[in-house]
């Protein structure tokens, strides 16, 4: 399901010991493990290997140009990500800043870093792809006023 989300600004909820800050290539790995460690075995890659491939195409620009995208870090440890592109190259997908990803680690869920990455974007209007099955992923974006269409 694809949701939208006009620019309305969200005030950042402040997160002690987690800093923001934009991706670079160098993060790759790092940045593969948490995004295969962060969901289910095969909901986005079926093996680390895979994973790894997968943000080493979204550096690439496989997926679009990365614009708006921010890591959380706790202390010196990746705990989030959120990577959005300028456009998706998928013919479903509305003509603006598109959120390819969205994870936290699981030892670091329900503590407000996906609401503090999300908010980093609110400012422009962004879409997004999820499994409406997804109530906790639902309720976020919700949150944020997305809606469907």
């Amino acid at each position: 399901m694809i949701l939208h989300r006009p620019a309305n600004a969200v005030p950042a909820p402040a997160i002690p010991g987690v800093v923001l800050r934009p991706p670079a290539v160098t993060d790759t790995e790092a940045l593969g493990r948490l995004y295969f460690e962060s969901y289910d075995p095969g909901v986005a890659s079926a093996t680390l290997e895979e994973a790894l491939e997968d943000i080493a195409l979204t550096f690439e620009n496989g997926y679009g140009v990365l614009t708006l995208s921010q890591l959380a870090l706790a202390g010196d440890q990746l705990v989030g990500a959120l990577l959005v592109v300028e456009r998706a190259p998928w013919p479903d997908t509305p003509d603006c800043p598109f959120v390819i990803e969205l994870f936290t680690a699981r030892s670091h869920r329900r503590r407000g870093i996906a609401r503090l990455l999300l908010s980093t974007c609110s400012a422009v209007t962004v879409a997004l792809r999820v499994d409406p099955g997804n109530a906790p992923a639902m309720q976020l974006y919700r949150s944020f006023g997305f809606q469907e269409g």
